[in-house]
């Protein structure tokens, strides 16, 4: 496939205009100036007039699980994941979350993702199935908890739980596109062994641990309270933190959990839309310390699965509260948030040379239309991007060199069908 006279993000988050690229197989194959490459015979050829490609971005932190909850945690309090969650998770079955997965992709590929870290729920194979069909690249996870108080459909004891996760992992990991990784609920709802063992055997398969971590300040407390110590700090005394830990929200941290997740290399997942509800994260302090900063959306259940939308609201959240603090109007720039939703996300899906347009790199790449009102003319496209961008500017979509989406038609889902069971669940509800 030749991309011709394309203009495209190159990793440094600057804009290249009147380029040719050509995609073989899955990956980048060469770059140059417009007219320097030849079309091979019966080459597929795309002109690049008014498209602008980039690398796919990647949520980070999604719930497959929550997809059909848009609409019922906005204006909730308390602690939400306890009280309308794992209600709702509760009561899925393999054809609700196969729903669940089927609208989840068609959100992610029309806003542009093409890849994300789901962070676990249940019925889990039925969500795998959709994934793999869609072709997006996924780190999926089984929802991982020992709780005697849970809903007696989702409770679990130690030797369950590490059966369904090891079961979940021989069949799905490097199945297509999907990777397998490990996960915790909270501290909260796991005992002390089964954060062990589950840390020994992700460990043992070099698989990622996904946790919640410091999302509430009640929830906090309450680590507190039953283990003497903050949540990084326990887990820290454990052996449990390591450079294959990620930590979605980590919001309310102390200077001696900052230092911990340093010391360690333990990545953070910042959910702004859903985080603004919960705490603000101490941005400035986990950007000195060089820490890994991934974005997600924590699901559609927070208000819809566009990265678009959540690096608008982080720029807005961090320059209204420490920008102004510390009189620092760059302390997050355009740069630095496309980086959080392509660069630092991609590097968690443990695949390599992934979220770059370089030679030898995974097409993973979506193609935006900018000649339009609201995008054209620019002063800046890369600042563009972040402020005006939204999920109906992407055009196509690919992963590995295969189409997910082109000219706005979904091309591995069948959307018309998906939307007529989606109308049908809302008429039960």
């Amino acid at each position: 496939m030749l991309l011709q006279d394309i203009a495209y993000l190159d990793e440094t988050m600057e804009v290249k205009e009147h380029q040719d690229i050509r995609i073989q197989d899955t990956c980048i194959h060469e770059i140059a100036n417009h007219g320097c490459l030849s079309p091979y015979p019966k080459e597929e050829c795309l002109s690049g007039k008014g498209l602008l490609v980039m690398p796919g971005l990647c949520d980070a932190h999604m719930h497959t699980g929550q997809q059909l909850l848009k609409g019922c945690v906005l204006d909730a309090s308390g602690m939400i994941w306890k009280d309308i969650m794992l209600p709702f998770e509760s009561t899925l079955t393999d054809e609700i979350m196969q729903l669940n997965a089927e609208l989840a992709a068609l959100e992610m590929i029309r806003n542009g993702t093409t890849s994300f870290l789901d962070a676990g729920s249940y019925h889990m194979d039925a969500a795998a199935k959709i994934y793999a069909q869609s072709g997006l690249r996924a780190q999926l996870t089984c929802s991982t908890m020992d709780d005697a108080s849970l809903p007696i459909q989702i409770q679990d004891d130690v030797e369950s739980a590490l059966t369904k996760n090891d079961a979940f992992y021989d069949t799905w990991h490097q199945k297509g596109n999907l990777k397998v990784s490990y996960s915790l609920r909270t501290l909260l709802s796991v005992s002390e062994r089964l954060i062990k063992e589950i840390h020994a055997h992700a460990k043992a398969r070099n698989a990622l641990l996904q946790v919640h971590m410091n999302e509430y300040e009640q929830e906090v407390h309450a680590v507190i309270a039953k283990y003497g110590m903050r949540p990084y700090t326990y887990l820290d005394q454990l052996k449990i933190l390591d450079e294959r830990f990620v930590g979605a929200h980590s919001l309310i941290v102390d200077e001696e959990e900052i230092s911990l997740m340093q010391k360690h290399h333990t990545h953070v997942v910042l959910c702004p839309f859903s985080n603004s509800a919960k705490a603000l994260a101490p941005y400035p302090t986990l950007k000195k310390q060089g820490l890994l900063l991934a974005l997600g959306s924590d699901g559609s259940a927070h208000g819809g699965l566009s990265l678009w939308n959540e690096m608008r609201q982080l720029r807005c959240m961090i320059h209204v509260t420490h920008g102004i603090a510390n009189h620092d109007r760059h302390i997050l720039s355009a740069k630095e948030l496309l980086h959080m939703a392509i660069t630092n996300g991609t590097a968690l899906m443990q695949e390599k040379n992934l979220g770059c347009i370089k030679p030898g790199y995974l097409a993973d790449l979506i193609f935006l239309n900018i000649h339009q009102p609201h995008l054209y003319p620019s002063g800046n496209l890369t600042n563009t991007l972040v402020e005006c961008v939204e999920g109906h500017d992407v055009l196509h979509s690919m992963v590995n060199g295969k189409w997910l989406m082109k000219d706005h038609k979904i091309l591995t889902l069948d959307e018309k069908a998906i939307f007529q069971k989606a109308v049908a669940f809302q008429r039960k509800s």
